[in-house]
C-alpha cells in the first residue's frame, strides 16, 4: 500500500503565505504525478496544482502566479508554496498522488492524503 502524509496548513491573514508538504511512503515503484486539490465549505473538490515526475506543472486559473508546486522525486514529496492568500483560498487541501506501486506485481492507482485545513482570515 501507499500512504500520503501531509504537513503545513493553518491560519493566516490575507496577503500572507503558507507552505504545504506531502510525502508518499510505502511500496512505491514510481510516483507519476503528485498534486493538490482543495474543497471549500459547500463546494466541490477542485484541482489546485499538480506536477509530473518530469517536472511539468499545471495550475488552476485562480492560483496561477500565486502558488508554486514543486516535487522531489528522490523523496517522493510534493510541496505547495502559497503566497498572496485570500479568504477565497480557505479550504481543506488534499494531497493526491498517481503511483506505480506493488510488491509482487505493479499497479497504478491514485492515493489521497487525509487533508489539511487552510484558513485565510483577518
Amino acid at each position: 500500500q501507499v500512504q500520503l502524509v501531509e504537513s503545513g496548513g493553518g491560519s493566516v491573514q490575507p496577503g500572507g503565505s503558507l507552505r504545504l508538504s506531502c510525502a508518499a511512503t510505502g511500496s512505491i515503484f514510481k510516483v507519476v504525478w503528485m498534486g493538490w486539490y482543495r474543497q471549500g465549505s459547500g463546494k466541490q473538490r477542485e484541482l489546485v496544482a499538480g506536477i509530473t515526475s518530469g517536472g511539468g506543472a499545471n495550475y488552476a486559473d485562480g492560483v496561477q502566479g500565486r502558488f508554486t508546486v514543486s516535487t522531489d522525486n528522490a523523496k517522493n514529496t510534493v510541496s505547495l508554496q502559497m503566497n498572496e492568500l485570500t479568504p477565497e483560498d480557505t479550504a481543506v487541501y488534499y494531497c493526491k498522488a498517481d503511483v506505480l506501486w506493488g510488491t509482487s506485481s505493479l499497479k497504478r492507482d491514485p492515493f489521497w492524503g487525509q487533508g489539511t485545513q487552510v484558513t485565510v482570515s483577518s
